[in-house]
């Protein structure tokens, strides 16, 4: 009887390999799991931000449809305050084949320097009155 008592208490449990082996499975399941919540997090946060700047975008283009000045000032650029950020803009002007038309873009940054911008937006624009 002691043999099989002994045998009984050898086999029940596991063994430190299998503890450790466990251990790591867990450690780069949880690893894998924050690196994706952290790309998930990086990404909406990107899609807000461009969100906003199409929105800063389509102002800036409202008011270049009910300003009437004309013809329309190239490279006009210009700051806006919007959801607790600081915009930057730059208006862009292209002549098209009639001279009565123009095609106007905006340009959103969050930095005045940045050569690339988030977003742009275009538009055309008539000459009232033809």
């Amino acid at each position: 009887m002691n043999k099989s008592l002994s045998k009984r208490i050898k086999t029940k449990g596991f063994t430190l390999i299998e503890v450790m082996l466990a251990m790591a499975i867990f450690a780069i399941a949880g690893v894998a799991l924050v690196s994706s919540t952290s790309t998930h997090f990086r990404s909406l946060s990107l899609l807000e931000t461009k969100m906003i700047a199409n929105w800063v975008a389509s102002n800036q283009l409202v008011e270049v449809s009910l300003d009437k000045t004309w013809p329309l000032k190239n490279n006009k650029k210009g700051k806006e305050e919007f959801a607790g950020r600081e915009w930057f803009w730059l208006q862009k002007i292209a002549k098209t084949n009639d001279e009565n038309m123009s095609q106007v873009t905006i340009e959103i940054r969050l930095d005045q320097t940045a050569k690339s911008s988030l977003t742009s937006l275009s538009t055309y624009v008539v000459k009232e009155g033809s």
